[in-house]
């Protein structure tokens, strides 16, 4: 005769008393589409060089920089930092203002701590 399992599992903790562990039912979790949004705004941080470049940005008396700027602290050519920081734009962690012909760019008040939010949500 074939039993079949049971969800409930049943513990027994040092005293010796059994003690059952049941699947919760009123936590919500990420679905797949919510979890692949967060993944990828992650990733976009992940990066050292993106890392770098938002705290290089956050040290600034004004919370922003010229890409001119960035460059010589990253030891990275001007193309390599612009493609960092056009990714961090259309993450909406940055702002970009073209002034003249330098680009400058400045954290997005309160993006990394929403960021921060949805991961401590979780």
């Amino acid at each position: 005769m074939s039993r079949t399992p049971s969800l409930t599992l049943a513990l027994t903790d040092i005293s010796g008393r059994a003690e059952t562990c049941e699947p919760g039912g009123a936590a919500t979790a990420l679905d797949r589409t919510e979890a692949e949004k967060l993944a990828a705004r992650l990733r976009v941080i992940a990066d050292p060089t993106r890392l770098r470049l938002i705290s290089l940005v956050s040290a600034q008396a004004n919370r922003e920089a010229c890409v001119c700027d960035l460059t010589e602290p990253l030891e990275l050519t001007q193309g390599t930092v612009s493609h960092h920081l056009k990714i961090l734009v259309e993450a909406g962690i940055f702002t970009r203002e073209q002034r003249g012909t330098w680009a400058y760019f400045g954290l997005v008040p309160g993006a990394l701590p929403a960021l921060g939010a949805e991961v401590q949500a979780l």
